[in-house]
């Protein structure tokens, strides 16, 4: 398998560019709702904000979200076998070791964070090593290592910042509107209003489609290249399929970190999450089908 770390370069640019396009988008929903209200600091502050919400997410992302999971950092002592996996993956893939953390959940679950792979983390759940057997265990690890090696991390958080950043400007709008009333002389006409409302309530929705087909298709790549690691497909299918049967709840976590964890915390446990879904349901999914993933992984040659 390529070295995953000889790919920095490539994805620090891809970074660069989804922050820049972050940028813009938010640039652009905060002119047409200062023209439409004829206020200029309406703009002024989604620059300021979204360079702001840029920062923090840079640089504190990964912070916020283990504390969020409740996750405790170990050591080789505490949990030798864990330790060991996740160092012999790395030097097979090139990357540094990361922080290795136990989120005290009986759901089997992982999910890595930190904004490059020499600042990184991964977190796996106390279910997670009581249901896996090694190569199982090996296939979720390679998984998640694969997502810091593509700098997944900083794309998924770019994703969540443009979300609600652009759902608390265009709730600012419509919550204006009231405080305004239909007085436009200040704004741009009825035509500029007019389309600063449909901005409102479409750009929130679009941002939202994104940010959840950004996280599937960062989920399939990264079983690729975790099956490509492990050279064993069928260990990495062998757990998502019994990570997505497990019918144990999730306390702790949240809807805004569900992207992160290899399979969705809070699909159904009855065996709904293994089939087949409906097109426009699997719009608003985090993760792909278990079914599909666990298909994609077996017709996998390596």
């Amino acid at each position: 398998m390529a070295n995953l770390y000889t790919h920095q370069s490539s994805n620090i640019r891809k970074t660069w560019i989804l922050f820049t396009m972050f940028l813009v988008v938010v640039v652009g929903v905060g002119w047409i709702f200062s023209q439409a209200l004829g206020d200029s600091s309406i703009l002024y502050i989604a620059v300021l904000f979204s360079l702001v919400m840029n920062v923090l997410g840079f640089w504190y992302s990964d912070k916020i979200v283990l504390a969020m999971a409740r996750a405790k950092p170990v050591t080789r002592e505490s949990h030798r076998e864990l330790y060991n996996i996740i160092e012999n993956l790395c030097m097979t893939a090139g990357l540094p070791l990361p922080k290795i953390y136990i989120v005290p959940e009986a759901q089997p679950n992982a999910f890595a964070t930190g904004r490059s792979p020499t600042h990184s983390a991964v977190a796996v759940t106390e279910g997670l090593l009581k249901v896996l057997d090694r190569s199982e265990l090996e296939g979720v690890l390679a998984h998640e290592l694969s997502h810091i090696g593509n700098r997944d991390m900083l794309v998924s958080t770019a994703a969540v910042v443009l979300v609600g950043f652009i759902s608390i400007l265009s709730d600012m709008f419509t919550r204006s509107l009231w405080f305004r009333g239909r007085d436009n002389e200040r704004g741009g006409g009825g035509i500029m209003l007019l389309i600063a409302l449909a901005v409102s309530i479409l750009a929130p929705i679009s941002a939202i489609l994104i940010q959840l087909a950004i996280s599937r298709k960062r989920e399939f790549l990264a079983d690729a290249s975790g099956a490509l690691l492990t050279r064993y497909p069928e260990g990495l299918a062998l757990a998502l399929e019994k990570i997505s049967k497990s019918p144990l709840p999730m306390r702790f976590s949240g809807n805004t970190t569900a992207h992160l964890w290899i399979d969705d915390p809070f699909d159904d446990p009855r065996g709904e999450r293994y089939a087949r879904k409906p097109w426009l349901h699997k719009l608003f999914m985090t993760h792909p089908p278990v079914g599909e993933r666990v298909a994609a992984l077996r017709g996998m040659e390596v």
